[in-house]
């Protein structure tokens, strides 16, 4: 492959994994149940494409924002230019292409990350699973539980419709440009019981919550106080950072039942 004449974009915030080991078994993590399609975020020189497209039966997807880098793939892969989106992800809608059912991978920008996985939420009922490469930083974050100071925003959110777990550490010196923090790996498997609340409302209660966390719940979720018994909803003398997953959950009923 030549890929001496590209250079790595600071506005598109790449950093390309060059580790083939570590790619193979990125894309292992992928379980392939009740799915067969794929789309891959940013692939970028295509390193974790390589071993996507080892599959004849699987269907695989590309997004990509860089037009240089869209070139370099159709020249370097044998894929369709129908399978690769010359898209922001952010901008795209999965409806568009009548996807309905399909697994995201992909070694995530580190500065949109969360944004990432905000648009996953969006469409997670048809986005049974994700395995993706984020900061460190960030993967501790969406894997943390109640009582530990990293646990937050993304941590409920996230874990609200997916189970998931971090699956390994990746050094700096495996990309180039090398970045200054590490990197982890993590998967999100859809829960297969899910508990259903008003989708809108979670997002509100969460994100109100954890923006004042050192307030307790009485007093962050003051805009709700109009609502009747409202002082009687289970854990409003808690702070946002005691209430496990579930709780918010339940939370989120109790104010939306007796709005």
């Amino acid at each position: 492959m030549q890929i001496h004449k590209l250079t790595c974009k600071k506005k598109f915030d790449q950093h390309f994994l060059k580790d083939q080991n570590i790619a193979k078994k990125i894309v292992s993590f992928l379980s392939f149940e009740n799915y067969n399609t794929v789309v891959e975020i940013g692939p970028g020189l295509g390193i974790l494409t390589k071993y996507l497209l080892n599959n004849p039966y699987h269907h695989i997807f590309l997004i990509e924002i860089d037009k240089e880098l869209i070139s370099f793939l159709k020249k370097n892969f044998s894929i369709s230019k129908n399978q690769i989106i010359h898209k922001d992800f952010l901008k795209w809608n999965p409806e568009e292409m009548n996807l309905r059912n399909f697994a995201i991978i992909g070694n995530f920008p580190y500065k949109i990350s969360s944004q990432i996985l905000f648009h996953i939420l969006k469409y997670n009922h048809y986005i049974p699973e994700c395995i993706g490469m984020f900061q460190k930083e960030v993967a501790k974050r969406i894997t943390s539980y109640k009582g530990k100071k990293t646990y937050g925003i993304l941590s409920v959110l996230v874990q609200t419709f997916y189970d998931v777990k971090y699956l390994f550490t990746v050094k700096e010196k495996v990309f180039f440009p090398i970045p200054n923090v590490q990197s982890a790996v993590i998967s999100l498997k859809r829960k297969k019981n899910m508990i259903y609340c008003n989708k809108k409302m979670l997002f509100k209660c969460v994100k109100i919550a954890f923006n004042q966390r050192r307030k307790k719940l009485k007093n962050s979720l003051q805009e709700f106080n109009h609502i009747p018994n409202f002082y009687k909803i289970p854990f409003l003398n808690k702070r946002a950072e005691e209430l496990s997953v579930k709780e918010f959950l339940q939370l989120t009923k109790e104010i939306e039942i007796k709005k």
